[in-house]
């Protein structure tokens, strides 16, 4: 069935970079089998990404956590390049709970199916339960999230209809909410999949399963979650990854009842190649003979990078990208074929968000349930007006932070600042936002205006690194970013995965303008960390000290900034760990 993949005014929204920076310069059609992608296909921070064909038209959702609005949509032509039409969720429900930044709570991984006419997203909050939103167009309008299962740690949910129309309900278990984790529990929803009408039953527990051979030996079933379940041939299929975000390997589990019992196997670890812990995704077929399979890769700092690989099948059981040995489990590619599709999509580096329309664009997020009063849409034209917020000290722990995912491995980001502050203490300005922190803009003291660059390493107090007064309160603001790869003593306890040994940073040093065309580039260099279940973040923030009368009166003053430019470059010292040498055709 073709459907309308999105409305003309989202079409022109920002189109993300989706190739590592190695990539090829101009993308072939995708009907040429000679021709090659190279993964990462997204390569910002698209966690437990799902995805959903409808006629020729593919649709991936991902986790969102705290960053609102939430649940993201994305719509490609050929499963290598994407482009973000929309979000499913304006806000969290819970908005006392979510006012806050609730760092790790929030969306965790969804799913996204078509059913009975209608997309439907199911996603969990591990703090509240299971929820779904409904949309005849994937661009929106998106129903209200209805509650449809409240059980408290029920997390990575999989909708799944039989060929009798009986609706189903597979999740895992958050072992910090529930207090254990490592079992899969099945559900049955009513008639229109608004709710669970039982308690359910666990149809796979890790704890009970022999250890898996994995590409390092023998390995125990930790930490089965982000289940998907699928059915082919008479046989009920559960892809799920365990052993782990970082290290681990994806799962597939068979059976000729749903119920179970299930047949095992491990078909996709690092292997021999860079690419760690392929974890949890979709399977979507082309509707023309092919299978593909999407994952992430947890790359720290880079965040979760998503990774196409080609699948086959073989005695019933899918094979997952390379299998040179012929022993049904594979490792990821770093190049391969373009898939086969009746579509071709365009995907262009992230570029500048110029604010013409006086509001951010598609790419940028909040991290908390916003306010009204952060945001001026229209204020100026051209410009987009951030009101000061009252916010913690602590600029990770702020909601008040615009941001968006890094945008490649090495990038700038420039952006112009006018700042208006009405009250000391006030601050503005373009930061790299995770565990630790820095940022570099203006700050209103009691003497006047300064140039500040500020650095919060993890652990650790904000420090002051540059203070220079200025006359004005305008000044163009510029951050760099390199890859680095830091080696980290390998851990006692724990299977030994080369992941586990190894940490992505972003090397980010700070420049500015005082007349826009000629920088100066700062002494300080800070390395990235990331945050909780994400990469690290670009950030646009206006705030106000949290012991101002703000609190209580709408007093503060704005900044505005213009046009934020995004440049995506290649390493200068490239990695192996990260950009593997091999020439894609």
């Amino acid at each position: 069935m073709q459907i309308h993949a999105y409305r003309p005014a989202l079409a022109a929204a920002l189109t993300l970079s989706l190739l590592a920076p190695a990539a090829l310069a101009a993308e072939p059609a995708p009907h040429d089998a000679t021709k090659a992608y190279r993964n990462p296909v997204l390569a910002g921070d698209w966690s437990d990404p799902d995805v959903v064909r409808v006629g020729d038209d593919y649709y991936l959702t991902a986790s969102s956590f705290v960053n609102l609005p939430g649940l993201p949509i994305l719509h490609s032509k050929d499963l290598v390049h994407w482009t973000i039409i929309g979000h499913a969720l304006e806000r969290l429900p819970q908005d006392d709970h979510h006012r806050t930044a609730r760092k790790g709570g929030g969306v965790w991984a969804p799913a996204i199916r078509f059913h009975d006419g209608l997309f439907r997203i199911y996603y969990p909050d591990p703090d509240f339960g299971i929820y779904v939103v409904t949309a005849k167009d994937p661009a929106g309008p998106w129903s209200p999230p209805q509650l449809v299962d409240d059980s408290k740690g029920a997390i990575d949910p999989a909708p799944f209809w039989d060929e009798d129309g009986t609706g189903w309900l597979l999740h895992g278990w958050a072992r910090s909410r529930a207090g254990f984790a490592n079992r899969l529990t099945l559900k049955r929803l009513n008639a229109d999949g608004s709710r669970t009408v039982d308690a359910g039953v666990v149809i796979l527990d890790g704890e009970k399963l022999p250890p898996v051979r994995t590409s390092i030996g023998l390995a125990p079933w930790e930490t089965i979650e982000g289940p998907k379940l699928y059915k082919r041939a008479g046989y009920y299929y559960i892809f799920a990854p365990a052993g782990g975000v970082k290290p681990g390997w994806q799962a597939v589990f068979r059976s000729k009842s749903l119920t179970g019992p299930y047949e095992s196997r491990n078909v996709l670890d690092q292997g021999k190649t860079p690419v760690n812990g392929p974890h949890q995704g979709a399977w979507v077929d082309t509707g023309l003979g092919e299978h593909w399979f999407l994952h992430f890769q947890d790359t720290d700092s880079y965040g979760r990078r998503v990774h196409l690989q080609p699948m086959t099948w073989r005695k019933d059981w899918p094979v997952i990208g390379a299998d040179p040995d012929g022993d049904g489990r594979g490792e990821p590619v770093v190049c391969h074929a373009v898939p086969k599709t009746r579509g071709q999509s365009q995907g262009q580096p992230q570029d500048t968000d110029t604010f013409d329309s006086g509001r951010p664009s598609l790419a940028w997020q909040w991290n908390s349930n916003p306010s009204a009063n952060w945001m001026e849409p229209g204020a100026r034209p051209g410009w987009l007006r951030l009101r000061a917020a009252p916010s913690p000290a602590n600029l990770y722990e702020a909601g008040a932070v615009l941001t968006q995912k890094l945008p490649g491995l090495a990038f700038s980001a420039t952006t112009t600042l006018e700042f208006s502050p009405l009250r000391v203490g006030e601050q503005a300005g373009l930061a790299m936002v995770g565990y630790a922190y820095a940022w570099i803009g203006l700050e209103r003291r009691a003497d006047g205006t300064y140039l500040v660059q500020k650095r919060r390493d993890e652990g650790g107090a904000e420090k002051v690194v540059l203070a220079r007064k200025l006359d004005g309160s305008r000044v163009t603001l510029r951050l760099s970013a390199e890859p680095v790869v830091t080696r980290m003593a390998a851990p006692k306890e724990g299977a030994p995965w080369p992941s586990k040994e190894r940490n992505f940073q972003a090397e980010v040093r700070f420049s500015y303008s005082l007349d826009g065309q000629t920088f100066q580039t700062t002494d300080d260099t800070f390395l990235s960390r990331e945050g909780r279940w994400v990469g690290a973040q670009i950030g646009l923030f206006s705030i106000a000290a949290s012991d101002t009368p703000a609190y209580v009166a709408t007093s503060n003053g704005h900044a505005d900034f213009d046009d934020f430019q995004v440049r995506v470059t290649a390493p200068t010292k490239p990695s192996p760990d990260l950009t593997p040498v091999q020439t894609c055709p």
